[in-house]
């Protein structure tokens, strides 16, 4: 990536330190919470689900959520959303991070009018 402007070159660094910092509080809290439990986490490792970590890191923690699926369905100038259910994996990684299910549940069922 070319950047000429030194505005563009800071708020660039910027944002890329913001996304560091969150995947590394991530990782810290899930780490922190596996350990203050005395818990090792199953099911991350693709090919290989019984495999546990205590320490997994913030990449793999994210890779158990990329196969959502939210479907908006449109009738009568209304766009109804649906979101697949959470594994039980997905679910325990919610509660190690601090989060209510509801964040992600509260979704489901959704109408939203187009603009």
């Amino acid at each position: 990536m070319y950047l000429q402007r030194e505005d563009h070159i800071t708020g660039l660094i910027r944002l890329l330190s913001i996304g560091l910092r969150v995947l590394n509080l991530l990782e810290f809290q899930v780490r922190h919470n596996l350990e203050k439990e005395k818990e090792k986490l199953a099911g991350l490792y693709v090919g290989n689900p019984k495999r546990e970590t205590a320490r997994p890191s913030a990449e793999i923690i994210l890779a158990a959520f990329k196969e959502i699926t939210l479907l908006l369905i449109e009738v009568k100038n209304e766009i109804y959303a649906h979101l697949m259910a959470l594994s039980p994996l997905q679910k325990r990684i919610l509660a190690l991070l601090g989060f209510p299910i509801s964040i992600y549940t509260q979704l489901d069922g959704q109408s939203f009018t187009p603009e």
